[in-house]
């Protein structure tokens, strides 16, 4: 099969902890009865992202493990892959990462966030290390978060040369008071970050699919960007659902990250 439908989880931020696990149920079960493959969430959707000046309670690793296994029970329950943005807790400190789960529920790695905003550090003071690629069904995939995606062409690059056709790339952006609000996907008025994604699916010949919570005025949207650079989709601004794509995975060649000798 060279045709695989994938969802992006473009939802409404959660409220708190518990609400987060509960939209991430809700929206397996809907990427399931839409068949997907596999499903999206934005960057650390679980327990939610830790925005400055947001009341969240600290970091919790006990949360943070009966949640992920909430949702590799909802996975499996589907038969559905998921990747999770979501936190860890490690010795070094707090972590930004991606739970990647397979269509039985099973814990198949983990995508942890190397390249951190320095904006982050405060919150999140520990980065990872290393680029994965995981297998589900005849996808093979790599996650690149956010700030990393956005601004770092080699955790794209990574993958794809891993044998990647799709990099996942869950982020967080939410309006700033006075900012600028986008109406239309691409609009020379908007920032670089849309581009952005479509020079990562371009120069390395891969599908890119980029996935944030709906909000208000929110600077980027969901999108999923061909590997010829073009935009495949997007998720209207701040209308939550699923943004649901069907890729062609023969044209995922990954001609040009292989090609890069650097």
């Amino acid at each position: 099969m060279s045709t695989v439908r994938i969802a992006l989880a473009n939802l409404r931020e959660p409220t708190g902890p518990a609400d987060s696990v509960a939209l991430a149920q809700e929206g397996i079960a809907a990427a399931a009865a839409a068949g997907a493959l596999v499903v999206c969430f934005p960057e650390c959707f679980v327990p939610g992202y830790r925005w400055p000046g947001r009341t969240m309670p600290p970091p919790d690793p006990a949360f943070l493990a009966a949640a992920l296994a909430e949702i590799r029970a909802a996975a499996a329950a589907a038969g559905l892959g998921v990747v999770l943005g979501t936190e860890r807790v490690t010795a070094a400190g707090l972590q930004i990462a991606a739970a990647v789960i397979g269509p039985d529920g099973t814990l198949l790695g983990w995508q942890d966030k190397v390249q951190l905003d320095p904006g982050e550090e405060a919150v999140y003071p520990c980065h990872g290390a290393g680029r994965a690629v995981f297998t589900v069904g005849p996808l093979t995939f790599g996650v690149a978060i956010c700030h990393e995606g956005f601004r770092y062409p080699e955790t794209v690059r990574a993958a794809a040369r891993q044998g990647a056709q799709l990099v996942f790339h869950p982020f967080a952006a939410v309006a700033e008071p006075g900012s600028y609000r986008p109406t239309a996907y691409l609009d020379p008025a908007n920032t670089f970050h849309e581009k952005a994604i479509l020079c990562r699916a371009a120069e390395n010949t891969v599908f890119v699919a980029s996935v944030n919570c709906a909000s208000g005025g929110a600077p980027m949207t969901s999108a999923v960007a061909r590997p010829d650079g073009t935009a495949l989709c997007w998720q209207p601004y701040g209308q939550a659902g699923l943004l649901i794509a069907d890729l062609d995975l023969t044209q995922a060649t990954g001609l040009l990250a292989q090609r890069c000798r650097s």
